[in-house]
């Protein structure tokens, strides 16, 4: 017998965007089906015309639940959620009604694995705004997730390569996030990092805690948090056993792990850990106006089910001409499938 391949359900994303691109590109590729079975959440016509503007050879195959599923290289198996009629698409912009689709679509693959019909989801970019203005009050997917799985204890990864940040907190004001720096979430949310380090294969993770002020507070000098707060949440962390180490200045420590030096960085909030995954990932080119390469992936860890995802946005402004780079979803997809089979 040969090695399990995880079902993975893939939500596209909002319909106006690159993510119906994306996804087809990726399930076009023959990588892809030597490691798990994708099955993709969206519109019949939707997929068949981001199939044609990419110039792709595929073949539409519709289920109505993932044990129809052919799982053939040429063949995108698809759930059509018929909630949306392709010709109402308008490519780059935000609306309600792909708004809408879109929850429906990260609902659906959400659904699945509660009930563990599907092993892992991937999900593609959603506009938070059309998300919104159809009345689901979300910033974004990872709160999406844990509302949906009643989730309280949770945190974002983000990777690119062996360069990865997990978040204390994400999408709040910079003036919440500091208020969030508190000893406990900081604890838990290096064990967090801890154990999906572990499921990726890495036997010693070797984590840095990034400080919260510059210098890391200076021994209370630019602020109490590190002394308050971070240094005793570290110490319980190497009280357990873990290689943690920190507080470490902001503006130092991302050399450090780029270097080789740790497996993991924890920020304090959203943009300290965004940036430089996002400067290291992203390479845009003013010559020719295009990404060379949108590279990274999204880990929420926590859940009781897998959740990866790109590390990008909709990119409305090339949506539907065939020119999406589908790098992270790509990676998204291997990462998942990696979570399952060391789960």
């Amino acid at each position: 017998m040969g090695r399990y391949k995880p079902l993975i359900g893939i939500s596209i994303g909002d319909p106006a965007g690159i993510g119906p691109e994306i996804t087809a590109k990726a399930v076009s590729l023959p990588d892809i089906y030597e490691i798990c079975r994708p099955l993709v959440v969206a519109e019949v016509d939707m997929m068949k015309n981001a199939v044609k503007f990419s110039g792709l050879d595929l073949k539409i195959h519709t289920i109505t639940s993932p044990t129809e599923g052919i799982f053939q290289l040429g063949v995108l198996d698809l759930m059509d959620m018929k909630n949306i009629d392709a010709k109402s698409i308008r490519h780059k912009t935000i609306s309600a009604v792909c708004g809408r689709a879109s929850f429906e679509y990260v609902k659906k693959v959400i659904e699945w694995a509660m009930l563990k019909e599907i092993d892992a989801t991937v999900t593609g970019p959603i506009s938070k705004e059309a998300i919104n203005l159809a009345g689901f009050h979300y910033s974004g997917h990872t709160e999406i997730y844990a509302d949906l799985t009643k989730t309280k204890d949770y945190a974002m990864m983000l990777m690119h390569e062996h360069f990865r940040v997990i978040h204390v907190s994400t999408h709040v004001s910079l003036r919440q996030a500091c208020d969030r720096v508190k000893k406990g979430r900081v604890h838990r949310v290096i064990l967090l990092g801890y154990d999906v380090l572990k499921r990726l294969g890495i036997e010693n993770p070797r984590i840095a805690v990034a400080g919260l002020n510059p210098h890391s507070g200076e021994s209370g000098m630019f602020g109490s948090e590190e002394v308050e707060e971070i240094e005793p949440a570290i110490k319980m962390a190497r009280d357990e056993g873990i290689n943690v180490e920190g507080p470490i200045p902001p503006d130092t420590i991302f050399s450090k792990m780029q270097g080789g030096q740790y497996d993991l960085v924890v920020v304090m909030y959203h943009d300290q850990g965004h940036i430089p995954i996002k400067l290291i990932g992203f390479q845009y080119d003013d010559k020719t106006k295009t990404w060379g390469s949108m590279s990274g992936v999204n880990i929420t860890c926590g859940l009781p089910i897998i959740r990866v995802s790109v590390d990008h946005g909709t990119a409305f402004g090339k949506a539907g001409e065939g020119r999406a780079n589908p790098e992270s979803m790509i990676q998204a997809i291997k990462i998942a499938a990696k979570l399952v089979l060391n789960k």
